[in-house]
């Protein structure tokens, strides 16, 4: 859905500008957040400060992980994108074939969910709620670590149509409504924060759209009061990691200071840390994300050749996805 849509009305020069460095800042500032944070995934709280005790640090690899090299957050969320501008819209089933093929070319991380619902050779469209079915618990958070370039892509058709769009997507592999809904709230935060706006005003107008039977759970964790150290369940889990990326964002005042908040409560680092990542960039934009940071981003695409997107291409991709 592009920011030029005639049922939009005409944004001016600046404010497309503006758009799209805030775009490029979600994109760029998600995929930073993913590799930063892969190296302490699993890791115990303070993990981050522990490395570097000046609280700034740099991408310094480790866990398997080149520095700089971002994980299955990154490049899922590269595949959603591909996907939607290649059909200029949502295509389901052809977005369900290139998660399999990069299943299938053996990254480095995916999640055990993720990688059963993609090869227990199931159609797209029945896949993630057969898994749902035997499991019964489908609410981890990789619907939500890869949703950066469709909240973008989404954003301009509104808060309803962009919270229906992560819906479907997050169903792909997810087949626990919760982890849609979660999915949909970070769509109309990131909506929210593109237009110039603090995500966290957001969060009202968002649980207001979020299905009765999840609103509850989803309005106690999203609460300005709640705290990481509140949460019932490890922040893999989509509550507590996107709660956790909130948290971050409401307690400090900067890009940095966010994510090195966000990597420090341990556990599912990447993750929080992309997903905190995505809304700081937003909110900041593109400038706010250190050079030191973004020089040696890179992302990989198992399944893709020999692919590699580098910030710059990150950034242009997401300006395509904002246009």
């Amino acid at each position: 859905m592009p920011f030029d849509d005639p049922d939009i009305p005409l944004r001016s020069a600046d404010e497309r500008a503006d758009i799209a460095d805030r775009a490029a800042g979600a994109v760029v500032g998600s995929a930073v957040g993913d590799a930063l944070g892969a190296p302490f995934e699993f890791g115990p709280p303070g993990v981050y400060t522990a490395r570097f005790p000046d609280g700034i640090g740099t991408m310094c690899g480790g866990g398997g992980w080149d520095p700089g090299e971002a994980t299955d957050d990154t490049q899922m969320a590269v595949l959603v994108a591909d996907s939607l501008l290649e059909h200029g819209g949502l295509e389901p089933a052809d977005m369900f074939r290139r998660f399999q093929r990069w299943a299938a070319a053996g990254p480095k991380d995916i999640g055990l969910q993720t990688e059963d619902v993609l090869t227990n050779g199931e159609p797209w469209d029945r896949a993630a709620a057969l898994h749902f079915q035997v499991n019964r618990r489908a609410a981890g958070n990789g619907s939500l670590m890869r949703a950066t370039t469709s909240a973008v892509y989404f954003a301009a058709a509104g808060r309803e149509a962009t919270m229906a769009a992560a819906r479907r997507i997050a169903a792909l592999t997810h087949g626990d409504r919760a982890a849609w809904e979660g999915t949909a709230i970070y769509h109309e935060l990131v909506r929210v924060a593109l237009s110039g706006a603090d995500p966290l005003t957001a969060v009202p107008d968002a649980l207001a759209a979020v299905h009765p039977d999840h609103r509850a759970r989803w309005s106690a964790v999203l609460a300005p009061d709640w705290h990481p150290d509140d949460a019932t369940e490890f922040n893999g889990a989509i509550w507590p990691c996107l709660g956790s990326a909130l948290w971050a964002l409401r307690t400090t005042d900067s890009f940095e200071q966010a994510l090195v908040a966000a990597i420090d409560l341990g556990g599912d680092t990447d993750t929080v840390a992309a997903v905190t990542g995505g809304l700081a960039g937003c909110h900041y934009g593109l400038a706010a994300v250190p050079d030191r940071w973004t020089t040696p981003l890179h992302v990989p695409l198992p399944g893709f050749g020999s692919r590699v997107l580098k910030a710059p291409q990150l950034a242009h991709l997401a300006k395509e996805l904002a246009r």
